[in-house]
């Protein structure tokens, strides 16, 4: 049987916030929101019509998870969010007031830029050379 990564999970400070942000700034569409009592909630996001991988947005719970929030890869870069229209996505995340630490480059993989989620989590914002703008 072929295996998949479905999820990834970003620990979060605060469900509503992380919600907002990400079905917002970055326009992503919720698949789950599921109570699952004691104020744990299983909510499963991704970018609108993707059918790769998803996030599951985990509250933290501990002292140790919280001071994870933001930073879960030491620095570096976390996550990738590829688009089929670099340009048209970057100027909309921009009016969405998403934080670019650099301007775009092109480099010979693709155009990309970094970008940080509200937590500070670093992602690389890429139109993979391989993709073509959509009409």
């Amino acid at each position: 049987m072929p295996q998949t990564l479905a999820s990834i999970t970003l620990v979060v400070r605060d469900y509503e916030e992380a919600l907002a942000w990400f079905t917002h700034a970055l326009g992503f569409d919720v698949l789950e929101n599921l109570d699952q009592g004691n104020g744990k909630r299983w909510i499963v996001v991704a970018p609108s019509g993707s059918r790769g991988t998803t996030l599951l947005l985990a509250q933290a719970s501990t002292p140790e998870q919280s001071s994870r929030i933001g930073n879960q890869t030491g620095g570096r870069v976390f996550l990738f969010l590829h688009t089929d229209d670099f340009w048209r996505d970057y100027h909309a995340m921009k009016s969405r007031n998403v934080k670019f630490l650099e301007q775009p480059r092109e480099e010979p993989y693709g155009t990309v830029a970094v970008f940080e989620d509200l937590y500070g989590n670093k992602w690389d914002f890429i139109q993979p050379k391989h993709a073509s703008p959509s009409s």
